[in-house]
């Protein structure tokens, strides 16, 4: 229409023209004619062009959607199908490291008063330490994997964690399944890589033997909040200390554990928690207990009963305009008490009620002073409580060792990189009574491969 319009008033402008009517000769309607016949042709030629670039373009377009419509397919196929090995491609990490320990003391030795082992992992001389191996995958959308094996200096593999993770609950809830450690105060997830110290505070050494681990199911709940709230508990089968591994149906351990923090500004943060640890022990034995009678190498007891320990944790961080890279402040501190009731077999032999109050705790601080630079004091204090002991063994079992184990700790760090870190740490130990302890560490700690980040 549009080229019909312009047409059409060509020739009405031409024929209307009073004088070209008037005084036009044929020769000037043959000149006319030919200008009709050149516009006729030019239109015509311009509609032609336009009439096949629409049908280039229309053409094109059912292209487009033909190769949509194939992938599309072809992505729905690949989903249905299962993954072969070529679709595995999991994220690897190796973490590297070892020590020089110089102590003057039996590293084995418990602290006075308690069962376990208040340096666990403590050796003389130069010491490989334990390497641990890494592997991480999302299965798919709704499932992670996560698997972490120790490997031994002396040879063998233990697992250290083997999960499964998934958010596919939604609403802010988390679940894993398996074996990991549990969610309970601050330290106790964190792998021993990412420790500010070489060892562990003496309240998880000796309440924890270092960390709880479990198999289990745990469920976490992030609160849809500006403020970080998060609800957590576990239930498992009891296989870590103070808890003991038996054969039987349910579950052996519980936990509960909550977590509160904010961001103050850009320069400081913080977190507190509150948790709580059931278990049962059945003939959970100690070795070495000093007894009344004083009876050299002491005596092994066994314990069967109720385990419970509630705990406080809190972290306060701070970097200079929010830049963690040049200057930081980190300081935290945990507080456990535990409560254990049922019976005790002296030297394996007598056994009668046993009851006991025992509580830990330590306050540290690492500071970043420079780049790459940190350095670090720790101070920790055990109590053994007063024991209420059967009658059978009053004359046996010391109650009360009226004896406080500590221990002072200060460290300093060199990290060339977020890969690799370098320490040297010295103490004063104060866990054995009458038997103090003056301890150097050096320390290497190396990451290879892929590593996200550690929590808060």
């Amino acid at each position: 229409m549009f080229n019909k319009t312009y047409l059409s008033v060509a020739v009405a402008a031409l024929l209307c023209h009073p004088l070209a009517s008037l005084a036009a000769s044929d020769a000037d309607l043959q000149a006319i004619r030919e200008q009709i016949n050149q516009l006729k042709q030019s239109y015509e030629q311009r509609i032609a062009q336009l009439e096949q670039r629409l049908q280039q373009a229309e053409s094109a377009s059912h292209q487009a959607e033909s190769v949509a419509t194939k992938a599309q397919a072809a992505a729905q196929q690949a989903t249905s199908q299962p993954a072969g090995e070529g679709a595995f491609n999991p994220a690897l990490s190796l973490i590297l490291g070892g020590t020089y320990g110089s102590v003057q003391r039996d590293p084995a030795m418990p602290a006075t008063g308690f069962a376990m082992n208040a340096n666990p992992g403590h050796t003389q001389g130069f010491n490989l330490g334990e390497s641990e191996l890494g592997i991480s995958a999302s299965i798919d959308p709704d499932y992670r994997g996560v698997a972490t094996l120790a490997l031994a200096p002396a040879g063998g593999v233990t697992v250290e964690n083997a999960f499964v993770q998934s958010s596919a609950p939604g609403h802010g809830l988390n679940l894993k399944i398996g074996r990991y450690f549990s969610g309970l105060g601050y330290l106790n997830e964190i792998h021993a890589h990412a420790w500010d110290f070489v060892d562990q505070p003496l309240v998880y050494a000796s309440l924890w033997n270092n960390q709880l681990g479990e198999d289990g199911i745990q469920l976490k709940w992030l609160a849809p909040t500006d403020t970080f709230i998060e609800l957590g508990g576990e239930l498992g089968r009891g296989r870590g200390f103070p808890g003991s591994d038996r054969a039987k149906n349910g579950t052996g351990s519980g936990v509960l554990f909550a977590h509160i923090g904010d961001d103050i500004g850009i320069e400081q943060s913080w977190r507190v928690g509150a948790s709580l640890h059931t278990t049962r022990a059945e003939n959970r034995t100690s070795t070495g207990v000093p007894d009344i009678a004083g009876t050299p190498g002491g005596v092994s007891n066994s314990f069967s009963g109720d385990s419970r320990t509630a705990g406080l944790d809190f972290v306060w961080k701070y970097a200079p305009n929010g830049n963690t890279a040049n200057r930081s402040i980190k300081v935290q501190g945990e507080y456990f008490q535990r409560k254990e009731s049922g019976q005790l077999t002296y030297n394996l032999i007598t056994a009668d009620s046993y009851r006991n109050t025992q509580t830990g705790w330590y306050l540290q601080s690492v500071v970043q002073f420079m780049p790459h630079w940190r350095t670090g004091l720790r101070y920790d204090q055990l109590d053994p409580g007063t024991a209420s002991v059967g009658a059978l063994n009053a004359g046996n079992v010391i109650s009360n060792y009226r004896f406080m184990p500590s221990r002072a700790t200060w460290m300093l760090d060199y990290s060339p990189s977020e890969f690799s870190r370098l320490r040297l740490q010295l103490a004063r130990d104060n866990t054995r009574q009458g038997l103090p302890d003056n301890q150097l560490f050096l320390q290497y700690i190396m990451s290879l491969g892929a590593h996200g980040a550690h929590q808060y």
